[in-house]
């Protein structure tokens, strides 16, 4: 298991940025994140379980989450405010390797395209373009496409409401890529894998409870029983059972 801190962080902001999905930037120890694609359990108040987010963005001042509002728990997160605070753990799960590829594709869906920005910003730091495929139901769900264009990412958005998925546009993107990192729901990545026939690294969902291993409540079928929380949540593609 990576190394995990319980800290107490303080919210700069906390912004609607497409529909029904925010950004939360927190203030406080970020020194227990080490790869993108890690993840924060966050402590809701009135709420007994903690909430697994996947991780935008980090340094050394603090952390950034993008989350959609779909139960009680995010929507009480979104109506938290600047100076407020939170209770979460961080340093959770494993990541991305991203020492593994010269010349990676991102490919994400809805809000599994927050951890990806993470890995683009580490790769862009050792001088490595990715190429990205995001995808989204309509254009007002569409998240950080221009900020990874202004990275310097080639990125191709692609809409359900037109018809078109990030499988379609595989081989208009893929070229001399050799690896991709994917995040999104089950079935994108399901497509993804079988359309794909690159090296892959791709980031599962799960509910959890814990977040650290130990109530055993985020076992897989998807990888042969592992718990996402620890073994993942990012796996490599023949670790998968599909």
């Amino acid at each position: 298991m990576n190394n995990t801190a319980q800290s107490i962080y303080t919210i700069a902001y906390n912004v609607q940025i497409a529909r029904q999905v925010y950004r939360m930037r927190l203030i406080g120890d970020t020194s227990y994140i080490e790869t993108p694609g890690q993840f924060a359990n966050v402590n809701i108040d009135g709420l007994f379980l903690r909430r697994p987010i996947s991780i935008a963005d980090s340094d050394g001042f603090g952390l950034d989450i993008i989350y959609k509002t779909v139960g009680e728990g995010t929507t009480r997160l979104s109506r938290m405010k600047t100076g407020d605070t939170l209770d979460a753990l961080v340093g959770l799960g494993s990541g991305y390797d991203s020492k593994t590829s010269k010349r990676p594709l991102l490919i994400g869906g809805g809000v599994g395209v927050p951890p990806l920005f993470g890995l683009a910003k580490r790769f862009v730091k050792a001088g490595i373009k990715p190429k990205a495929i995001l995808g989204f139901q309509a254009e007002e769900d569409v998240i950080l496409a221009s900020e990874l264009r202004a990275l310097g990412c080639e990125t191709v958005v692609t809409l359900d409401a037109n018809g078109k998925r990030v499988t379609d546009a595989l081989p208009e993107v893929m070229g001399e890529c050799d690896e991709y990192f994917a995040c999104g729901p089950i079935p994108m990545l399901k497509a993804v894998f079988y359309a794909c026939p690159l090296p892959g690294q791709l980031s599962l969902e799960a509910r959890m409870a814990c977040g650290l291993g130990l109530c055993q409540g985020c076992s897989s079928s998807d990888v042969r029983g592992q718990r996402i929380c620890v073994n993942g949540p990012v796996f490599p593609k023949e670790e998968l059972a599909w």
